[in-house]
């Protein structure tokens, strides 16, 4: 069904449909309150059921009808005028009171409202008084109700008609709740046939049957009402009808467990889907479905001639079903559409994860072997430049030599251990060797850089992780030395203690780091003019996995220190 843009006639049409409605009533009860069996009432009939097309609420009033749906206008027509009797009056007086009524709880305008009521009254008035009586062979009418009849239900449609209803509120389109029409149709058709039933089964009066029949009525809706919702034991008709309608039945519950099991086993974002478009046609009233999202598409089961186009996000699906969609199967293929799609975009999100975690691993193993390279690089330029400063003397020869044979191992034992980490960045060296040993290869290294080395206590039988305390003291030395390129007069000041099981303090008395810096110097990458900013925090790192910790325990001007210590265990 398409739309164009309104006329000035449907424009008309569409903003006074209280008009409409009182016309088509009055066309109606012209039909109805005389004889209906003369030419001039099925052309009245005709003429109602023209400005009930004008007024209905089933389609716009300014689309194109699709050929089935002018079938069947055309069908009703032609039974109105030439099939004209009590008894299609009846079942026509309860489809409109059934559809007026079906769209009161959808009207949030008072007037609008007073209007429906009043025109579900007069249908009702009308079937009861009038038509339901003509039901019954023989009957006699009072001239007092006749008179009433034909002259005075005329003014509820009359009253609709000169409703004065604001103009931006009619053109909203009436929304016709099937549920409550249904239900309202229902209860008419058994008010009707039960009146007809119970009058001819006693031969009694009418207004008695249809007092009799109100009042069974009136006692199913209360047992109905208590049923729908009990105060205590049973759940109530309502809960089961709504669990019912919601859940379609086990297979929907049995898909969205096993979307979930599936969700846990795949992990490829294609694959996942490619299984869970597999797994919706098991569903009984699903045939096929196809699939497109910005990565691929693709088609599983069978297209059949019912179809719906849902989607979610990047997840577009169009879905073939063994029959028509009603509006619950398609909120649930809505609902499906959209756990499918959450599903698909937490696993585009786990791959993306991933990848930025494979890339945040090569970073991160680069940047510390870049510092590692650059230690050893430093301890290469200490021993040449011992090399160029070494006098040509027998005692100061004979010590440059033993400086290489204890240096040149050391550095090439670092060296190969640098390269494994390459190989296996995940795997952490946790050898040990003897303090003493540690600290004697480190103020070698750095001998002759305008650093003071000073030890608190016996190192000898404290046993500490090389490769730790090598890179940790490296990045802090680096650092200070960086400082003292700039500030000639800085004093570096290196400290070991074996309590704690070692503990090295380094100290400068330049100026102190800016406290934006400080906040994050162990937890994120740091602007550097000298290097890459992530000495510390790789460092800080690799101290935590192996037990230890790494901490600035000074930040003032003329006093920076930092502690590299085991951590404290809490019992």
């Amino acid at each position: 069904m398409t739309t164009t843009a309104l006329s000035s006639p449907q424009r008309f049409i569409t903003a006074h449909p209280q008009l409409w409605l009182g016309l088509m009533l009055l066309a109606l009860h012209s039909a109805l309150a005389w004889e209906i069996d003369e030419w001039w009432a099925r052309a009245l009939l005709l003429v109602h059921f023209g400005l009930f097309l004008m007024w209905q609420p089933l389609w716009r009033g300014e689309g194109n009808l699709e050929p089935r749906h002018a079938f069947l206008v055309v069908i009703v027509g032609f039974m109105l005028a030439a099939w004209n009797n009590w008894w299609l009056a009846a079942v026509w007086l309860a489809v409109l009171f059934g559809l007026i009524g079906g769209s009161v709880p959808g009207i949030a305008d008072r007037r609008q409202r007073f209007v429906s009521l009043l025109a579900a009254l007069y249908l009702l008035s009308l079937l009861l008084m009038w038509v339901v009586p003509h039901l019954f062979s023989g009957a006699s009418f009072d001239p007092v109700l006749v008179f009433v009849v034909r002259f005075g239900l005329p003014l509820l449609p009359l009253a609709i008609v000169l409703v004065r209803v604001d103009t931006p509120r009619a053109t909203a389109r009436l929304a016709v709740d099937l549920f409550y029409s249904v239900m309202l149709f229902l209860l008419v058709v058994a008010l009707t046939l039960g009146s007809f039933v119970v009058k001819e089964v006693s031969h009694g009066d009418y207004p008695l049957a249809l007092a009799q029949t109100l009042m069974v009525i009136a006692l199913l809706l209360i047992a109905l009402s208590w049923l729908w919702n009990p105060s205590s034991g049973f759940v109530g008709i309502g809960h089961l009808v709504s669990r019912y309608l919601m859940s379609l039945g086990l297979p929907f519950e049995r898909w969205v467990q096993g979307l979930a099991d599936l969700a846990e086993r795949e992990s490829q974002p294609p694959k996942f889907l490619t299984l869970a478009v597999q797994h919706i046609c098991e569903l009984p009233w699903i045939t096929g479905v196809q699939w497109q999202t910005p990565h691929g598409d693709g088609t599983f089961g069978v297209r059949s001639r019912h179809e719906a186009e849902v989607g979610f996000r990047d997840v577009a699906l169009r879905i073939y079903t063994r029959w028509s969609l009603s509006p619950a199967l398609l909120l649930h293929l809505r609902l499906l559409a959209q756990m499918l799609g959450h599903f698909y975009e937490a696993k585009r999100r786990e791959q993306i994860q991933r990848q930025n975690a494979y890339a945040q691993a090569i970073y991160e193993t680069g940047a510390r072997l870049t510092h590692d390279v650059r230690n050893l690089l430093q301890s290469l330029k200490s021993l040449c430049a011992a090399v160029e400063g070494g006098g040509e003397g027998e005692g100061e020869g004979e010590a440059l030599q033993a400086l290489m044979q204890r240096q040149l191992p050391l550095i090439t034992q670092r060296l190969h251990a640098t390269l494994e980490k390459l190989q296996a960045p995940e795997e952490v060296d946790a050898s040990e060797v003897d303090a003493a040993i540690w600290w004697e290869g480190l103020t070698q290294r750095y001998s002759g850089r305008n650093i003071q080395f000073a030890i608190d206590g016996a190192a000898r039988g404290v046993r500490l992780p090389a490769e730790l305390f090598d890179s940790v003291a490296g990045n802090l030395l680096e650092n200070a030395l960086g400082k003292a390129a700039e500030d000639h007069a800085l004093q570096i000041r290196v400290t070991f203690s074996p309590a704690r099981g070692g503990t090295l303090t380094v100290c400068d008395n330049g100026a102190a780091i800016t406290r934006s810096i400080a906040a994050q110097l162990f937890d994120a990458p740091v602007p550097s003019q000298t290097g890459l900013g992530v000495g510390l925090f790789h460092a800080a790192k690799q101290v935590s996995q192996a037990g230890y910790q790494l901490a600035l325990a000074a930040n003032e001007p003329g006093m920076v220190c930092f502690v590299l210590t085991r951590e404290a265990r809490v019992t």
